[in-house]
């Protein structure tokens, strides 16, 4: 890793890897193990990576178990390029497993990162924009079933238009929830070109 940032290669990040990497990305978690290339508490953030040396951050089921979720995603923004690519999965709000876990801190719903981003680069719905400095636009943000459900008809039905969505999240996701929320989001910062 020290190798590419020092040859001003772009990084990819996998936070909250635990024990699975991902291939041709750096792992990162609270704890050391296989697959873990960056040991940090995400909390605290990753101040020993330069600023826009990230390209990709994918991360999966993490994000609910962050206390400073704003400070997160600012220290996201710094880290990774203009334009750069965040894949990021968390549990729905509609997903009673995530209520057994004594380290989760909160839930999402689909229009939870909206918050980080400019109403123009918002979807599905707009909400108001409270943090300062990090911007991302959300390119989208869809519902995930368990495997269990006849998971990929009613992802394409869910999914199907914002319309489905939003009636899905406020009228339907209690009696048939849903596992996950995916996002796609992309950074941007002021003075970027683009």
């Amino acid at each position: 890793m020290i190798d590419d940032i020092g040859r001003g290669r772009p990084i990819r990040l996998n936070i909250g890897c635990g024990d699975t990497g991902r291939t041709g990305f750096y792992g990162v978690d609270i704890r050391a193990g296989k697959g873990v290339d960056i040991v940090a508490d995400l909390n605290a953030g990753l101040t020993e990576l330069p600023d826009d040396c990230v390209e990709e951050v994918y991360s999966s089921h993490t994000l609910e178990h962050i206390d400073n979720l704003p400070g997160l995603m600012q220290e996201l923004h710094r880290l990774v390029r203009h334009d750069g690519q965040l894949e990021i999965i968390v549990p729905h709000f509609s997903n009673p497993n995530g209520y057994s876990d004594p380290t989760h801190v909160r839930f999402f719903g689909l229009f939870s990162m909206n918050y980080f981003a400019d109403p123009a680069d918002q979807v599905g719905r707009n909400v108001p924009n409270y943090w300062p400095g990090a911007r991302f636009r959300v390119e989208d943000a869809s519902i995930r079933f368990w495997t269990a459900q006849p998971r990929g008809i009613l992802e394409r039905l869910v999914n199907h238009s914002w319309f489905t969505r939003r009636v899905y999240e406020r009228f339907l996701c209690w009696m048939v929830p849903a596992r996950e929320v995916r996002f796609l989001l992309r950074t941007k910062k002021v003075g970027a070109a683009g």
